[in-house]
């Protein structure tokens, strides 16, 4: 198996999914796909008369997709617009398709307001009737391994950035550790450093802001200013 097949294999088992594109080309920021999962679940299953099933997010069209300003996560999918699909089990208290539109605007409300991820298409499929409202089932979300913060060294000078970030619950590990610093090897390709800080954030705040603000503090915290990409592992 591949290293990226191996990280591919880790990230499923850890109920991650796909890596996300947060934003824009320019935004240099990606979620997991469990992590985005927990929140739309959240929103759909807030909508009276339904409960989500299977949900999967991936690119719209993939011909659509944009190179990132920075690199990507190992895997990651590159910023494009989204494909949101889910199985729904429904009741049948009013017609079908007015249930599956509020359930639509809902679900494309909290992609783009609570997280910052550009949907373009939401698909739904009816795979069950319900004869009565139920309570939904708890939502759980993703446990990513914690990290500690680094002891010393521009690893520390990151993670010490990041955390203090408004936002930002913790350091996580989940790619092998919660900073990576990728050193320029004097190419054009890549010609300065790199980091990748890997973390969790409150639901409480809009998950691209937060992005936004650990790559400007993380840039900065360092003499030279390296790119910055940021993937956020829990929404919690």
């Amino acid at each position: 198996m591949t290293a990226d097949g191996w990280m591919h294999a880790v990230r499923q088992q850890l109920g991650l999914g796909r890596l996300l594109p947060l934003g824009g080309p320019r935004d240099g920021a990606w979620i997991a796909e469990g992590a985005a999962g927990t929140v739309l679940r959240r929103a759909g299953n807030a909508v009276p008369g339904v409960r989500l099933g299977a949900l999967r997010i991936n690119l719209a069209d993939p011909d659509a997709a944009h190179a990132p300003a920075v690199p990507p996560p190992p895997t990651a999918l590159p910023p494009g617009p989204l494909r949101l699909t889910a199985d729904i089990a429904a009741t049948a208290t009013e017609p079908l398709p007015t249930t599956a539109s509020r359930l639509r605007t809902a679900l494309s409300a909290a992609a783009s307001a609570r997280l910052g991820l550009t949907v373009a298409e939401v698909d739904l499929r009816v795979t069950a009737l319900l004869d009565e409202e139920t309570e939904p089932d708890v939502v759980r979300p993703p446990e990513p391994p914690q990290a500690g913060q680094p002891a010393d060294g521009d690893a520390a000078v990151v993670a010490a950035a990041a955390l203090a970030v408004p936002g930002v619950t913790c350091l996580t590990e989940t790619l092998g550790r919660a900073v990576h610093i990728e050193e320029s090897p004097g190419e054009a390709t890549l010609p300065r450093r790199h980091v990748r800080v890997e973390l969790a954030v409150g639901a409480d705040h809009r998950t691209l802001e937060v992005a936004r603000q650990v790559r400007a503090h993380v840039g900065a915290a360092l003499r030279d200013h390296p790119s910055v990409a940021v993937l956020i592992t829990a929404v919690s």
